[in-house]
């Protein structure tokens, strides 16, 4: 059996794929016809069979037409041109175009260094701005210049642990009289340096207040400077003047004028009451007063 040879006009004789080459046009029993099964004969070759057309052409009760790829198709339309669009392609977000993601970076890495620059600023000024204060606050607490006086004022009594006798620095002492702090002349035993000047002025004194266990006689230790020459003070104990000063002679040999070598010590009895006793040294008419003091302390007469 062949496509050309359908053979007898019975089932099995006809052609299976005679539908393929049956004419779309015609009417039954025609040639090429629907129903041309009907006016077959036997052993006459069909003569009816649609016509082959090219790749690219179709007919659907339309003229056919002419499908040319790579070329537009003016009968084509994109889906996303259609209403309703193309509901399956992603869109892009909002703000960010193609080529955005180079900018974008650049523009947080820009960012990100300009945060660390006011921090490391920050931190620059805080610590330039710390560095002052400590200066200031160091300032404030280093006590008197040499240039500076202290006002006169009341001292506290002295409270010496139990079995020690009283001693103090000179500096923290009652002053009168144009006694005042200094400390431009190094060598003064005492923990910053400083000492009484101003000394060589009639009424000028200092005054210690002291507390005793004990009544009775007692060394009174006076350390001094001297600029290479003798000095003396006048002496009171408890408002009474005592008739010799204390001598605060040129102990340490210092050369004329040598203040700084000048410093050392001297001492003279004083009587005590059990309890607050006040000690005065001043310099009075007939006194040489050209002296600086550092420390006064008590000791066993």
């Amino acid at each position: 059996m062949t496509a050309g040879n359908n053979g007898a006009g019975t089932p099995e004789n006809d052609d299976p794929f005679a539908y393929l080459y049956r004419s779309e046009g015609g009417e039954d029993g025609a040639p090429g016809s629907a129903g041309d099964g009907a006016a077959r004969q036997p052993g006459v070759p069909r003569t009816s069979y649609n016509q082959v057309r090219a790749v690219g052409q179709r007919q659907y009760g339309q003229p056919a037409q002419q499908i040319t790829y790579g070329q537009p198709n003016a009968n084509y339309a994109a889906p996303e041109t259609l209403p309703g669009g193309d509901r399956t392609r992603a869109v892009p977000s909002a703000g960010y175009q193609d080529g955005d993601g180079p900018r974008r970076r650049n523009g947080l890495l820009i960012g990100a260094v300009a945060v660390v620059a006011v921090v490391c600023i920050g931190i620059g000024v805080a610590m330039l701005t710390n560095g002052d204060k400590s200066d200031d606050t160091t300032a404030g607490k280093g006590g008197p210049t040499a240039a500076e006086s202290v006002e006169p004022s009341e001292q506290p009594t002295s409270k010496p642990k139990p079995g020690e006798l009283p001693k103090q620095e000179a500096g923290s002492l009652r002053l009168d009289g144009g006694a005042s702090t200094a400390k431009d002349v190094p060598g003064a035993r005492t923990a910053g340096g400083t000492y009484v000047a101003g000394m060589n002025t009639p009424g000028a004194a200092v005054t210690w207040s002291l507390d005793v266990d004990a009544p009775g006689k007692y060394k009174l230790w006076v350390g001094y400077g001297v600029p290479g020459k003798d000095a003396n003070l006048t002496l009171n104990v408890n408002g009474k003047v005592d008739t010799r000063p204390i001598n605060l002679q040129n102990f340490a040999h210092a050369p004329a004028g040598a203040w700084d070598k000048g410093w050392t010590k001297s001492w003279s009895y004083v009587q005590l009451n059990k309890g607050t006793n006040t000690i005065k040294l001043s310099c009075e008419n007939g006194n040489q007063c050209d002296v600086n003091l550092d420390k006064v302390w008590l000791a066993k007469g």
